[in-house]
């Protein structure tokens, strides 16, 4: 899918050396593959201490449950 963007050249050429990829396209699609990471990452580290544990569930139990 053909896109086309302005991106200040700075970023860019700071994206690409970082990356180590060799072309713009993989530099700006690796940094949304991280982008994405880091942003579902932090969704679930903001669920830490809000979700209840069942102490007594058994998970390896669970796993010969046929």
């Amino acid at each position: 899918m053909a896109t086309n963007l302005e991106i200040d050249p700075e970023l860019l050429e700071r994206a690409l050396e970082l990356s180590g990829e060799r072309t713009k396209e993989a530099a700006v699609t690796k940094a949304l593959q991280e982008f994405i990471a880091r942003r579902e990452q932090h969704r679930l580290a903001e669920l830490m201490g809000k979700l209840e544990w069942d102490d007594s569930f058994d998970y390896k139990a669970e796993r010969s449950r046929s």
